[in-house]
């Protein structure tokens, strides 16, 4: 018998949500181009160009549609595909191979396009991974113009369904009508895709990289799909399709009961206030954040400015990108980590060394106090973007206190710079340090004084201290973020910022786990930074702890032996109970 816990296929949790529709399969067989020598690379160029300003209206078009229906912020994502097809990078060399070889425009914007998404799906960060998708959606627009050929209309649909597709750009996801579509399956993507961005803004169920088992769903199957838990049934019988109706039930009503807490504070129920943040990877993100009730941005990773292009970004571009989020945050504290790369992040056009161990190279400040200009130039843009908003500048990777104040000095010289230039610069701008290194938790007492804040980075702290590479899953068992001896880290770093009075904030992924968050609380964790999605049910749980009782279970849960000893003892605290 078909039961509901035998799912028929499992992908990635995109956007969460629970449908049930008929299935509605969306041909995407790639056009690949043959090769063609021209007559005229004059004439090949001009049309080229053509099919670019054609792209460009269809997307303004898309644009505006988008922003009619859902809003300016929601439509933003769109000013990505137009810059892309302005970008000298992408645009300029397609035209220099049409030009310096005579072929077929076609060609020419297959090979270069391709080279981009090559670069751009090895890349180990999702966020920019999923730029590949982008370079892939106005590729598609360009090369459907060259061909005369129209592309499909998703708004068209008008029976309940659930799309299957290889792969959706965000063009599409923006076009669906939501009216009929239930919720889409694709066989790859990230969490992180544009389209996977735009599912979540939509409030449309989105289950991604299902992989090559989605051949076996068929136009008109009756599909099932949770993707809460990343989920796919085909054709459930009626006893687990009755399951998965009430289950729905159940989901819905959570939803709304969750939608209570986005404009509520952070306290808890003996009245102990905390700041629930939101961790952001691109410009698209702050929004989510603020839909979802983010007191602020505890982590804004600049690395998306810098991957997936061809050269530096400007100072301006920089200073553009930094602006736009503090005047989105309207007054809302947003802390923005330097450039945090090198190793197992790479920038190809900086050709950087090869490392045997790159983990713990030469990344992050090491990299930007050894190229200093690079340095400079985003701290000039962090500066000048600093009076429109609270802004917050913290350095990543730092071991030995002689790096902090070395970035500190380079910092305090850019300042005088600019005001001596003319530049507005911010009075009250502070400045942190990541704390993810074990030597920097040992030692928090010798930085504090350094510094106006602390953020634990615990994806770094908790492999550094246990020695194991959390991508490797042979050790990936010793990942354990609720171990004492990484409880003691932060409380040590924790009670050394107290004694200086400054505050210490979390932007890692343990700040969001539920099982950690009752005795983050207790230790006395002053910013919880998470992904947006569970900002709602952290402060829900807060909400719902005696900060006075968990100071006392996080006291004992650090004198346990183990992780498994202290989740379990978290658990019967939990479960004594509203709350122990």
């Amino acid at each position: 018998m078909n039961r509901i816990t035998e799912h028929n296929l499992k992908g990635i949790a995109a956007s969460p949500g629970i449908a049930i529709a008929r299935a509605v399969l969306l041909e995407s067989e790639e056009y690949i181009p043959e090769k063609a020598q021209v007559a005229s690379a004059e004439q090949e160029t001009a049309r080229f160009r053509a099919a670019v300003e054609d792209a460009k209206a269809q997307i303004e078009s898309i644009r505006e549609s988008t922003e009619q229906k859902l809003g300016k912020e929601k439509a933003e994502i769109f000013e990505g595909h137009l810059m892309l097809l302005e970008d000298p990078e992408l645009i300029d060399a397609v035209i220099d191979l049409i030009e310096g070889d005579s072929v077929n425009a076609e060609y020419a914007l297959y090979e270069v396009s391709q080279s981009f998404i090559v670069m751009l799906s090895e890349l180990e960060d999702e966020t920019l991974r999923a730029r590949a998708t982008d370079i892939r959606d106005i590729r598609g627009r360009i090369m459907n113009s060259l061909r005369g050929v129209k592309g499909g209309d998703l708004g068209q649909l008008q029976e309940e369904c659930v799309i299957i597709a290889r792969d959706l750009t965000p063009s599409d996801t923006a076009q669906l009508n939501l009216d009929a579509v239930r919720g889409f399956i694709t066989e790859i993507g990230s969490r992180t895709s544009h389209s996977a961005i735009m599912a979540r803004s939509l409030d449309v169920p989105a289950i991604v990289g299902v992989g090559e088992g989605i051949s076996a769903i068929q136009s008109g199957d009756l599909i099932v799909m949770d993707a809460t838990e990343g989920k796919v049934w085909i054709s459930p019988d009626a006893d687990a399709l009755a399951a998965f109706q009430t289950k729905k039930a159940v989901y819905d009503k959570r939803k709304a009961e969750l939608a209570a807490w986005v404009n509520k504070p952070s306290v808890s129920e003996d009245g102990h206030r905390v700041e629930l943040a939101a961790n952001i990877g691109n410009l698209e993100d702050v929004q989510k954040a603020l839909d979802n009730g983010a007191e602020g941005i505890g982590l804004f990773r600049t690395e998306f400015l810098y991957m997936g292009r061809a050269t530096l970004p400007t100072e301006e571009e920089q200073f553009q990108s930094y602006k736009y989020v503090l005047e989105k945050m309207e007054g809302k504290p947003v802390v923005i980590r330097t450039l945090d790369i090198g190793g197992d992040k790479e920038l190809p056009y900086m050709d950087l060394p090869k490392e045997s161990n790159p983990f713990l190279g030469q990344r992050a400040l090491r990299l930007c106090l050894a190229n200093e200009e690079l340095f400079r130039t985003q701290l000039r843009a962090l500066l000048r973007a600093s009076r429109f908003g609270n802004l917050k500048i913290m350095f990543p990777m730092i071991a030995v206190r002689e790096e902090l104040l070395e970035a500190k000095r380079i910092l305090e010289e850019e300042k005088q710079s600019l005001i001596q230039a003319g530049a507005e610069v911010s009075d009250s701008i502070e400045i942190g340090m990541m704390i993810e290194i074990p030597s920097a938790a040992i030692s928090a007492d010798l930085f504090a004084p350094h510094v106006d804040f602390f953020s634990i980075g615990t994806n770094d702290l908790i492999q550094y201290t246990m020695a194991a590479d959390r991508m490797n899953e042979t050790v990936s068992y010793l990942y354990q973020p609720s171990h004492p001896s990484i409880l003691r880290l932060i409380r040590m770093v924790i009670e050394a910022a107290r004694q200086e009075g400054k505050w210490v904030g979390m932007c890692g992924e343990m700040a969001g786990d539920p099982n950690a968050v009752p005795l983050l609380l207790g230790l006395g964790l002053h910013e919880f930074s998470m992904s947006a999605g569970t900002i709602l049910q952290t402060r829900e749980m807060i909400g719902n702890l005696s900060y006075a009782k968990w100071q006392s279970h996080a006291k004992h849960a650090l004198t346990l032996g183990g992780q498994r000893e202290v989740q379990s003892y978290a658990q019967e605290q939990l479960q004594g109970g509203k709350q122990s």
